[in-house]
């Protein structure tokens, strides 16, 4: 059972999660790969208000895509754009991704292959990484500007998209977790956490959200 209390908690720490920037013109969509087709359509979405001349999907596969993308996210998520009219000279793949580290780097990489001038990223993720993707790009790319999105949505409707409650709210504790344990360890930046956030995190692991939670300090980002 998922109290009124966890709910609130929940709401909480989606609420940090959102880095809340101002969207703005910049050089490069670049759209974090996962299970999430809302990542390739908002990055769609944003080109087609002219926001990005340029998109660049990045991610392999993972055990919850290998199925429903088996080409890869990245390839997928082309394959997204070009249906939705954008043309395919304007879509740039990264297709060896595995982690938010090696989207930042081999993304960098592409463009940098590619010869395209960088000063600004418009880093596209599902809405609960937003914060997890800015800080890990500032640290692997702090040359840039870093401009986090996502697909706007409350809690509740990105429940309702996934059809697990349970498991959003396990998402959503995980990914705080790597927040904090990751930039001693060299993945990220810091980010402070509100002592409400970090009161709402202890809650939900005591209640036992804790499926996605890392047993040891895995270096894995």
């Amino acid at each position: 059972m998922i109290t009124a209390q966890d709910w609130e908690d929940a709401r909480c720490i989606w609420s940090y999660h959102h880095m809340g920037h101002a969207l703005q013109p910049c050089s490069v969509a670049v759209g974090l790969g996962s299970h999430d087709l809302g990542v390739a359509d908002t990055s769609v979405d944003l080109y087609k208000r002219g926001l990005v001349p340029l998109l660049l999907f990045t991610g392999a596969t993972s055990p919850t895509t290998r199925e429903r993308m088996p080409r890869g996210e990245a390839v997928r998520y082309r394959e997204r754009a070009i249906e939705l009219g954008v043309p395919g000279s304007a879509v740039l793949v990264e297709p060896r991704a595995r982690n938010t580290g090696e989207n930042i780097r081999f993304a960098r990489d592409v463009l940098e292959k590619e010869g395209v001038q960088v000063a600004s990223v418009l880093l596209i993720s599902k809405p609960y990484e937003e914060r997890r993707a800015y800080a890990t790009a500032r640290k692997l790319w702090p040359e840039v500007e870093i401009v986090s999105a996502s697909t706007p949505m409350t809690l509740d409707e990105y429940v309702n998209s996934i059809g697990d409650a349970r498991l959003v709210i396990d998402m959503l504790v995980g990914a705080l977790q790597r927040l904090m344990i990751y930039p001693d360890q060299g993945f990220m930046i810091r980010q402070p956490v509100p002592a409400d956030v970090s009161e709402a995190y202890q809650r939900l692991r005591q209640a036992g959200f804790t499926s996605r939670l890392l047993a040891t300090d895995s270096p894995s980002s």
